[in-house]
């Protein structure tokens, strides 16, 4: 049975710790479950037992399932809701097109030092934003996000400079106990290739000393990733 909750508690119980669920968790503890454009549900199996949780952010999704969850009661409760995205492990199939990718995690802590650079953990969120380039997305929708999540320890952005300017960006996006999912790591093209990214990353790791999960294109920076500590650990989906 998938059912609508309406406290966190609700939510306690379910034991699986995966980059799915630090997203819906961390969602529910900046946002709880009073705002009416995020919802969050939870299905369980005839014993009591918590096999799934999602959450629901304007339309799109997160799914976080157990071994025991009853994929095609998902299924079918994604086809009856609708949604304009549903991020998921592999395992979940929807009749919808999707792309992948592949999912990396560590709890190493690599330090990387990069002398004549300094960190900023409070970074503006308009110089972060034209930082990233995020084309066409609004920026007000991003920037409320963001800052509540900010606000309520569950996200943290992060920016390397030179001389006063901004070298190197990564964002913590979704926070969860000693586990973050790490996105929004680019560096100036001109400054790629020395350090500067793998020193950003390096110090957000070893600063939250848990276990760190991120989301990879198919054939793209797993070298750098790997020198950092993280490994492959999966593949990710995101229905359409």
């Amino acid at each position: 049975m998938i059912e609508l909750i309406e406290e966190k508690s609700q939510l306690q119980g379910f034991d699986l710790t995966d980059i799915y669920s630090v997203r819906v968790l961390s969602l529910l503890n900046a946002y709880g479950c009073k705002y009416p454009f995020v919802r969050f549900y939870r299905q369980i199996n005839g014993a009591g037992r918590i096999t799934a949780i999602i959450s629901y952010l304007d339309h799109d999704a997160t799914v976080s399932f157990s071994a025991k969850a009853d994929l095609d009661e998902l299924s079918e409760f994604f086809s009856v809701i609708g949604f304009s995205s549903v991020l998921c492990d592999e395992k979940f199939v929807a009749s919808a097109d999707y792309e992948d990718g592949i999912v990396m995690q560590s709890a190493k802590h690599i330090e990387v030092s990069m002398p004549h650079t300094t960190i900023d953990e409070y970074p503006p969120l308009f110089d972060l934003y034209n930082f990233i380039d995020y084309g066409e997305s609004n920026f007000e929708a991003w920037y409320v996000d963001i800052s509540h999540r900010i606000r309520h320890n569950a996200a943290k952005a992060v920016t390397l400079h030179v001389n006063g300017e901004i070298i190197s960006s990564a964002i913590f996006s979704s926070i969860y106990e000693n586990c973050a999912i790490l996105t929004g790591v680019q560096t100036k093209p001109e400054f790629r290739k020395m350090g500067y990214g793998s020193a950003l990353v390096s110090s957000m790791c070893c600063d939250l000393g848990g276990t760190v999960y991120l989301m990879r294109e198919n054939g793209k920076n797993e070298s750098f990733y790997k020198r950092l500590g993280f490994e492959n650990t999966g593949k990710w989906r995101i229905y359409k």
